[in-house]
């Protein structure tokens, strides 16, 4: 119950499109979704393969839950080989594609191989079949998805496509699902467009079923009140979204700005969440209305309108509508990392982002690590064909269009700030870890995020071990964010917890009101099987181990778990941070240790044998 039992494969290569049964052994050592689709991908795939051959695989995957009435139970997830980082893949998006995907009875999707012209899935339950996609090839997301639901004739289609960035292999470019919902992270658009994939269409009217489906309504039930109760998911992030985080991370000195040079913003109120609430002189308020992806009680997307008077839409009418808002990681990557202080601006990058199809954390954090290049002089006004000045808003809106359609020095920025700087004779202004970009908490002043970026699995990542939860908000209890004492134990908890969030459907925003018995007693009366606290925890445990085996093999060695020098040697200028720096040494051993992994970080066989990997 709950799992579809069923997987599809296609290879593009062939064109051949296959049935097959969900291995439910797997399923009951990895749940679904992120752990599932990883034991398929590393049981399948060479670790050393290039991203973009045609061996690599792209995986499609829904959780147990995914599709239910348990709240936010829309989630899914990419898995693939990133070819930002050359570790393993595993981008989560929400929306209402996920859920449309399990209703049409479909646990995963892998495809394999590469099509010799541009090709899109479409799937009507149990009817899937690959159509010629030449007329959407160079197409924006925000055309490819109307014009799929047009030719299909259903409007209640739910789409997942690449833009052009996916197409010219923008190294971060993502998969978009319903116009501004994303698999943004770590490139998996680039890797769909390396295999001519265009876009997947979905439509279901099965239904999941559950175990027991009087005690799954009386746990979800319990579940969507706890979340209605709670000040950050009853109240903060309805109202104001994830940018409720801005002038809280600002003051509490963890705010990266001009490429993680400081840690405060001084126009952050500008880009906040309170901001995006305000009434301009005009009547003219950013933000129009909230929103929810599929099954959510949340509520925390933001949709927002640029003002038709601001210059970067004035005479643009296709960006004078509705669209998504900024979310906190947006509005500092391409705000306060940028120096852009002008929330239309962001707003409208934001949108460009959306329709071309690309990681706004990582693109945002690149073009700050271009602004850096151009201040010290390792680029030139000729080279990228204007000034790159920190704070222009015009120019971010410049180089954002030019990388999205893979013009001029775009290309450049299309790369990623690893690749970037290191062209250009200066690597010590790329903010990544294992080559991807850093999202918008600086671990001098939240110590275990330094920790948790250093040692994800798919580089730099806030949701891999969302320690901020306790360091600020003290949930669910508070930690010192300066200290270092205790945190290579949060960060493992959060890090396993999160492997099973991300496996079963759920998104991991429940967590700031959820623990583990919350999420258990849903699993538990959705789930044939056993699926005690317990062993949801080993669950994560062993998913966490699984992608480290895999990047290893990869060639992703222990001595990339660490940060940018400027993080472990430039001591904070401001905030309460003020003279710290990153202490990722004091932690490391100790996260080692908790591990089960040796000294240089490699787990050890007694700890894989107990966790069966």
């Amino acid at each position: 119950m709950s799992w579809a039992k069923r997987v599809l494969r296609v290879n593009l290569t062939t064109g051949t499109l296959k049935v097959e049964p969900t291995n439910m052994q797997w399923a009951a050592n990895y749940l679904g979704q992120r752990g599932l689709g990883t034991k398929y991908f590393v049981s399948e795939v060479d670790p050393k393969v290039d991203a973009f051959a045609p061996e690599n695989k792209l995986i499609i995957a829904t959780g147990p839950l995914t599709g239910t009435n348990a709240s936010t139970a829309g989630r899914w997830s990419v898995i693939t080989k990133s070819p930002l980082t050359g570790c393993l893949a595993c981008s989560n998006s929400g929306g209402f594609f996920g859920g449309e995907m399990k209703n049409a009875g479909w646990d995963m999707i892998i495809f394999e191989g590469k099509s010799p012209k541009p090709v899109f899935l479409s799937i009507n339950n149990d009817d899937a079949k690959l159509l010629p996609a030449d007329q959407y090839w160079g197409k924006s997301v925000w055309h490819t998805e109307p014009a799929i639901k047009k030719q299909l004739g259903d409007p209640n289609v739910k789409v997942a496509s690449i833009g052009e960035a996916g197409e010219q292999r923008v190294l971060y470019a993502a998969i978009v699902n319903d116009l501004d919902r994303a698999a943004g992270r770590s490139g998996v658009g680039a890797v769909m467009g390396s295999k001519n994939l265009k876009a997947i269409a979905m439509r279901g009217t099965k239904g999941v079923q559950v175990k027991d489906p009087m005690g799954f309504m009386k746990a979800t039930t319990a579940g969507k009140k706890i979340l209605a109760d709670h000040p950050v998911t009853g109240q903060g992030l309805p109202t104001y979204g994830t940018n409720v985080l801005m002038n809280v991370i600002n003051e509490s000195g963890a705010l990266p700005t001009h490429n993680h040079r400081d840690v405060q913003f001084a126009e952050a109120k500008k880009i906040s969440g309170e901001a995006m609430h305000e009434v301009g002189p005009d009547g003219h308020k950013n933000l129009q209305r909230n929103a929810a992806c599929f099954a959510c009680t949340i509520q925390c997307q933001r949709v927002a309108k640029v003002n038709p008077k601001h210059w970067t839409v004035k005479d643009k009418p296709q960006y004078q509508k509705e669209g998504g808002g900024v979310e906190y990681e947006n509005a500092w990557s391409l705000g306060a990392d940028t120096g852009v202080g002008d929330l239309d601006a962001i707003t409208f990058v934001n949108f460009l982002c959306n329709e071309h199809g690309m990681d706004p954390i990582s693109h945002g954090a690149t073009v700050a690590a271009a602004m850096e290049l151009y201040e010290s002089g390792a680029i030139t006004e000729k080279q990228v064909g204007f000034p790159l000045k920190f704070g222009d808003a015009q120019a971010l809106v410049k180089i954002t269009e030019m990388t999205g359609t893979g013009v001029g020095f775009g290309k450049d920025v299309g790369m990623g700030s690893k690749r970037l700087c290191a062209k250009y004779g200066k690597p010590e202004f790329s903010m990544t870890v294992k080559g991807q970009e850093f999202p918008a908490y600086d671990p001098r002043g939240i110590q275990g995020m330094g920790l948790a970026y250093a040692t994800s699995n798919r580089g730099a990542c806030h949701l891999r071990g969302y320690t901020v939860s306790s360091e600020i908000f003290g949930i669910p209890q508070k930690t010192d964010p300066l200290a270092t004492d205790g945190k290579a134990g949060l960060v493992k908890a959060f890090q396993d917890a999160t492997a099973v969030v991300d496996s079963s459907g759920l998104c991991v925003f429940t967590t700031f009101a959820w623990g583990m018995p919350e999420i258990q007693s849903q699993i538990q009366t959705a789930c044939e099987g056993d699926f005690s606290v317990e062993k949801l925890q080993q669950i994560g445990e062993r998913i966490w181990n699984l992608e480290r085996q895999f990047n290893l093999a990869a060639g992703i060695t222990p001595d990339q778990d660490t940060l940018p020098k400027r993080l472990l040697q430039d001591a904070a200028k401001t905030g309460p941070a003020k003279g710290r720096v990153a202490d990722l040494g004091k932690m490391l051993p100790q996260y080692y240790e908790l591990r089960g992994w040796s000294s240089d970080g490699v787990p050890t066989k007694e700890t894989l044998s107990r966790l069966g990997v």
